[in-house]
């Protein structure tokens, strides 16, 4: 019989070796994302590919806007997944808010991870002028936006995610993008990009003590570059790499790139 967990996170294990990949996905996606370095990695390397809840094939019977009000919630459900597999020292690679997530859990668990690897992430999407950090959103950006989401979601969504992909001379992409955040519930869309938009991670930074390595692409909608380089003067094990790639969703757009860099970074 499957386990809660496994059911409510629709988990996949795929490879073998003996070290363990985790790839954890970014909003408007779904595990599937990842094919491209699965079918580069699955022959050398243990993967484990699940769908956060609300995603994917996740069980949407776990959802509810309380309990999935924060990012913590979404770090609980990846310890318990670990937990689950029983996992330690995994390399975990996190796209988009996963990052924050897998920070999140390895500050409660870190034995449980031997190496962070971010891609596209971001501790806070405000920009915050008394501070000097720029996330890259005003506050009257998001509420557009979320405006936006509530009058018309797919509408909303026809237009973010080619603006997101970042890669106009291949719509082909922006499809397949609008295809995975079309299928997630409006009302949940709606609730889990407040969280994520309005989230503020930068405090936790200076805490992680697994090493990390960030993947910053260009000409990202979500993430300017300037957020890749405050993460890697505010995490202490952290590796800052610009890649030849575009938009927010690189390990689609730029496959090879992605796959290729991270087979340069991650820890033996």
């Amino acid at each position: 019989m499957r386990s809660s967990v496994i059911k409510r996170n629709s988990v996949h294990l795929l490879g073998q070796g003996s070290q363990t990949i985790v790839f954890a996905h970014g909003f408007g996606s779904d595990q599937s994302a990842w094919r491209h370095q699965v079918a580069a990695f699955q022959d050398t390397y243990r993967i484990v590919l699940f769908d956060h809840v609300g995603a994917g094939q996740s069980d949407l019977s776990a959802y509810s806007p309380l309990r999935y009000s924060s990012l913590h919630s979404y770090a609980e459900d990846l310890l318990e997944l670990c937990v689950e597999l029983e996992l330690s020292q995994i390399i975990l690679v996190g796209h988009s808010v996963s990052g924050m997530i897998s920070l999140l859990a390895a500050l409660v668990d870190p034995k449980r991870f031997k190496q962070l690897i971010f891609v596209g992430a971001s501790p806070r999407y405000l920009n915050d002028a008394a501070a000097g950090y720029v996330g890259g959103f005003e506050q009257a950006d998001l509420d557009a936006l979320y405006a936006a989401m509530s009058s018309n979601y797919h509408a909303w969504v026809s237009g973010f995610a080619p603006l997101a992909m970042g890669n106009p001379d291949r719509p082909e992409l922006a499809l397949e993008f609008a295809k995975t955040l079309s299928a997630i519930r409006p009302d949940i869309a709606q609730a889990v990009a407040r969280v994520i938009f309005q989230s503020d991670h930068r405090a936790e930074l200076p805490k992680l003590m697994v090493p990390t390595v960030i993947l910053q692409s260009s000409d990202d909608i979500a993430v300017p570059t300037c957020v890749g380089e405050y993460m890697a003067n505010w995490i202490p094990y952290s590796t800052l790499i610009h890649i030849n790639a575009k938009g927010h969703l690189p390990h689609l757009s730029a496959p090879d790139e992605v796959t290729r860099t991270l087979a340069q970074c991650f820890v033996t």
